[in-house]
């Protein structure tokens, strides 16, 4: 099954999801949510248990037996509790129950290895039971019968060997209906090239081994996987934190998919800037690489009295002013870019999504950090990008390179805002960018090619001269174009300059009189 048939079979089990909670009377509930990204957890883990067990090196040993002893990267199902088992027990008139214990089951055998913990120290199991989310007790049965018809017809058995962002499209297209119940915080959809970008320069074809790798807005994963599977699954320790239940639930369900179950337990749900989990002691943990894409705007006036106390020393530039009005478009990026240089460590490397006026701001935190950055010779480089790339805002954004251990004094700046594809979308209009120009941002970059009005390789004290701009367009050479034209050319050129404007002047004049008459029959009443 190819990529692009796997995202049209899960929109399609989505709409089928969808179609069934709604008629249930559950349709853009909290509670739809919940059920929907629970049956998708069950159905891939028990897919991926099938694809396994097919694909086991001893064909010889019973079901049973390698489920006993399956490791972290394969969820422990027993046979009763599988889609196959249920389905064929449908008809029986407690299989509302069946189901249900079926969930608890799979939760308790799996608890040491895939539960998320909170901020509160709390663990949260994989699954509820499907009745804890409907009121109607004559709905459970229904409820139960669709759910394993559904899950039943769609097969995910043949893609767990590509190292697949399994959710990215997905995450979007099912969170759009349930936005109203967790806020907008984080539920940020990056899409797979931005963090195919960040990944690839960061690794840079440098092998690493044992490194960590950190987001402390994680979202569903893409920024995390894109560098785990640049680096090797293998090679690497993921780290994350997110406000967002819903995010964190994907987030999860990707790092088992992608063999990365062994980093499960640091993924924390909860307020990374009031409430930072990854900790050495009393002080921040700190991380070899660090990729980001934090919120741009968000309410977290409720937080500054808290984070002006910080006891870990983040906020060197300070915390945003609450706006007088609009709470929601506090800068609460800032905050995150704070929070992400304190947590690199000596010879960490990272790359974060900014909205492109952090990039010129002349004054205040912005200009701040972007001194910091500069000043201790941490700015590897910087792209911006075109307009529309993300699914929930038209923002123009731009991606910062940091490298806290660059030896030289080169700083990289590219423009692609040129570049790209204009398509029209049900939620707006989106900028598209093909493969070619996504290897030709990354080969650019990595190459440090100076392109006329795309790249430019300045230095350090170039950026503190023009008041620390990371901008490529303000350092592009500008170059004046002459022509050589005869007298006879430049008085004809000029002539026709002359009757043009003759033109715009007498249109002006009856312009002027129109509107000087109009206004004289105004009459007040």
């Amino acid at each position: 099954m190819s990529f692009e048939e796997y995202l049209d079979n899960v929109k399609k089990m989505i709409d089928e999801l969808k179609a069934m909670s709604q008629g249930l009377g559950l349709a853009n509930t909290g509670d739809e949510y919940k059920i929907i990204s629970e049956l998708f957890t069950y159905k891939f883990l028990n897919d991926k248990l099938i694809h396994d067990f097919d694909n086991r090196e001893d064909k010889e040993e019973t079901f049973e037996d390698f489920v006993a002893f399956a490791d972290s990267q394969t969820a422990r199902i027993q046979e009763e509790h599988l889609i196959s088992s249920l389905f064929q027990q449908q008809n029986k008139s407690n299989f509302h129950v069946l189901f249900d214990r079926a969930l608890v089951a799979i939760s308790e055998l799996n608890k040491d290895i895939y539960s998320v913990e909170t901020a509160t120290g709390k663990k949260k199991p994989l699954f509820e039971p499907l009745a804890s989310y409907i009121r109607d007790e004559d709905k459970e049965v229904e409820l139960a019968k669709k759910s394993i018809n559904i899950l039943k017809k769609y097969k995910f058995e043949n893609i767990y060997e590509n190292g697949w962002d399994y959710f990215s499209s997905i995450f979007e297209y099912l969170i759009k209906d349930y936005n109203k119940d967790s806020g907008k915080y984080a539920e940020y959809f990056t899409p797979v090239f931005a963090g195919k970008i960040m990944a690839s320069i960061l690794y840079n074809d440098t092998p690493v081994d044992k490194v960590s790798v950190y987001d402390p807005a994680a979202g569903s994963g893409t920024l995390l996987l894109s560098m785990a599977n640049e680096i090797g699954v293998n090679n690497c320790t993921i780290y994350s934190q997110d406000i967002s239940q819903k995010s964190t639930q994907f987030l999860r369900i990707n790092l088992i998919l992608n063999r990365l179950a062994h980093s499960l337990h640091n993924v924390v749900e909860g307020n990374t800037l009031t409430n930072p989990q990854h900790l050495d002691g009393e002080d921040l943990q700190t991380f070899d690489f660090i990729v980001s894409n934090p919120p741009f705007n968000t309410d977290f006036s409720a937080d500054v009295e808290t984070l002006e106390g910080d006891k870990y020393d983040r906020f060197f530039a300070g915390i945003p002013n609450i706006p007088n009005k609009k709470k929601d478009s506090m800068s609460i990026y800032q905050v995150f870019l704070q929070h992400i240089l304190a947590s690199l460590n000596e010879s960490g490397k990272a790359a974060i999504v900014v909205p492109a006026g952090f990039l010129t701001a002349g004054v205040g935190i912005p200009k701040k950090i972007r001194q910091e950055i500069v000043d201790n010779n941490w700015l590897t480089g910087v792209i911006s990008l075109p307009s529309n790339i993300f699914a929930n805002t038209g923002t123009n954004v731009s991606i910062i390179f940091i490298d806290k251990a660059k030896k030289d004094d080169t700083v990289f700046l590219m423009d692609a805002t040129k570049i790209g594809t204009k398509i029209s979308l049900d939620d707006g209009q989106r900028t598209i960018l093909t493969n070619e120009e996504i290897n030709d941002i990354i080969d650019t970059f990595k190459q440090k090619n100076e392109k006329e009005n795309y790249s430019v390789q300045v230095t350090k004290t170039d950026v503190q001269n023009k008041n620390y701009s990371f901008a490529g367009g303000q350092y592009f050479k500008v170059e004046m174009v002459q022509s050589d034209i005869s007298q006879a050319e430049f008085n004809e050129q000029l002539e026709k300059f002359q009757e043009n404007l003759a033109k715009y002047f007498e249109i002006g004049k009856e312009l002027e009189k129109k509107i000087t008459s109009k206004l004289g029959e105004l009459k007040y009443e």
